[in-house]
């Protein structure tokens, strides 16, 4: 009998919707230092926006279907995968992250050459090969325990600092201190993720950071994750003043970190998960807007 194809809600939650707040973030903390140097472009911005999610998309689908294929899906607790339960092939999903990165990579070109900003390609097919080579490839980084490093780099510092640049045609200081805080979060996200996968990655061969600290330390390491952005931001307020209201959302932090460091475990996590992208959401808009106003 033959498969029927993926209903489009499917789609949509194969694409990880919840995991969007981590390509949204950086581009609006980017722009909000842009904008502290009245240099924003909005349509930069938006393009840059665009690359960023059109990345997150093909990530997350490009990562069902290298476990799917390895069979580290097969069982878990969590959102659905489409080729580890069944509901797609996996030649249909690898050609979802491919349409994905296709996408992302036109729109990349396009802000490219309005900017001008050559070298750019360089970190657009950087970030490309490392969404992909996360979990697809003979050696995933993502089963050797360099996950968490990955995002912090891509979704923090990289893509707050392309950002910056595409609009400024510079990178400030302020732009490399303002991407640590989002690459923390978007690090949180991933870490919690693990954690609630920690029970079976091990036994699947997929050996995260979660595995080599084991489930006391991923939790220490969550928590850092979750409470060291605030203490940044608190520290940045006496130069930005405008970045202090961001601590108000700090609240959002202590429901999640607090389950976590109690042992909170399986379908809690998943819960937790969907705070951590509300705390980032939440923390990205304050410091956004914090950062783009001076005194």
């Amino acid at each position: 009998m033959a498969r029927k194809p993926p209903k489009l809600r499917q789609w949509i939650a194969g694409a990880r919707p919840r995991t969007l707040p981590a390509a949204v973030i950086p581009v609006l903390v980017g722009t909000g230092v842009a904008a502290s140097h009245d240099a924003a472009s909005w349509w930069r911005a938006l393009l840059a926006l665009l690359v960023s999610l059109l990345l997150q998309i093909g990530v997350n689908y490009a990562n069902d279907y290298s476990d799917g294929i390895r069979g580290t899906d097969t069982v878990r607790v969590g959102p659905i995968r489409l080729v580890g339960s069944g509901i797609a092939s996996p030649r249909q999903v690898f050609r979802a992250a491919v349409t994905a990165f296709g996408l992302a990579a036109v729109t990349g070109l396009a802000l490219i050459l309005a900017t001008g900003t050559w070298w750019m390609l360089l970190v657009g097919a950087a970030s490309i090969a490392a969404a992909w080579f996360y979990t697809g490839g003979r050696r995933p980084y993502g089963y050797r325990a360099l996950g968490e490093i990955s995002v912090f780099v891509f979704f923090g510092l990289i893509a707050v600092c392309g950002t910056v640049y595409v609009q400024m045609l510079s990178l400030p200081l302020l732009a490399v201190v303002a991407a640590i805080p989002v690459g923390l979060l978007a690090c949180a996200l991933l870490v919690v993720n693990n954690l609630r996968d920690l029970a079976t990655d091990g036994p699947a061969g997929k050996r995260t950071l979660a595995v080599v600290l084991g489930d006391g330390k991923t939790r220490l390491l969550y928590a850092g994750c979750t409470i060291l952005p605030f203490i940044l931001a608190l520290s940045l307020s006496p130069f930005r003043p405008f970045v202090a209201p961001t601590l108000l959302v700090a609240f959002l932090a202590i429901k999640p970190t607090t389950r976590v460091l109690r042992g909170a475990t399986g379908p809690i996590l998943i819960g937790v998960l969907q705070q951590t992208g509300r705390l980032q959401l939440a923390f990205g808009v304050f410091f956004s807007v914090g950062l783009a106003f001076t005194v």
